[in-house]
């Protein structure tokens, strides 16, 4: 089955193309919510966002929130079935405070669940790495491990979507992975 991952900037529609497909995959569909748990009465514009996304999916759909062991998670998860993760970003922000010495190994794991789950995969993920380098390391650790996790997601994704002012492009059709591109330095 495939793994599909949608990435581009905020407000740009990946959620809105990550569900359509999920509703076509014909699979009962499990939404695996990464982003962090807000007080409402802290946060009443965050959680007016959360129902808003609730509102859009179908209420055949279940919701599992999920926390830093999405590996875990996925091998729980009955199969097949089509699993949408909103978002990486949401996740890898989760694990911030890790040491990459506890980062690298749930990454890894991650990518191994990913790859024998049974079932579609729809991953949506946050381009931040369009703007200034952030002036703060902790906003440079965000983007690199965001950066260098979409490119492991999308290394063995059937499909890549880009999606920008509400239009996709899908990138595995147009694009050539960087993996599969000739040196040319020293062409064979």
């Amino acid at each position: 089955m495939p793994i599909v991952l949608i990435c581009g900037p905020a407000r740009s529609g990946k959620s809105r193309l990550a569900e359509k497909l999920a509703a076509a995959s014909g699979l009962s569909v499990i939404y695996l919510a990464t982003g962090p748990q807000v007080d409402p009465v802290r946060d009443p514009e965050w959680a007016e966002r959360v129902q808003k996304h609730r509102q859009r999916r179908p209420s055949t759909w279940q919701t599992w929130e999920t926390g830093l062991d999405l590996s875990l998670v996925l091998r729980d998860l009955p199969q097949p079935s089509c699993v949408l993760v909103d978002s990486l970003g949401g996740w890898v922000a989760q694990g911030l405070d890790a040491a990459s010495s506890e980062w690298d190994p749930w990454v890894q794991s991650f990518l191994v669940s990913l790859k024998s789950f049974a079932g579609c995969v729809i991953l949506v993920a946050e381009e931040v790495g369009w703007g200034v380098v952030p002036a703060y390391p902790l906003g440079r650790l965000f983007r690199d491990r965001l950066g260098e996790l979409t490119q492991a997601v999308g290394g063995m994704a059937d499909q890549v979507f880009l999606v920008t002012a509400g239009f996709a492009l899908e990138l595995s059709r147009l694009g050539m992975p960087l993996d599969r591109m000739r040196d040319p330095v020293n062409p064979e």
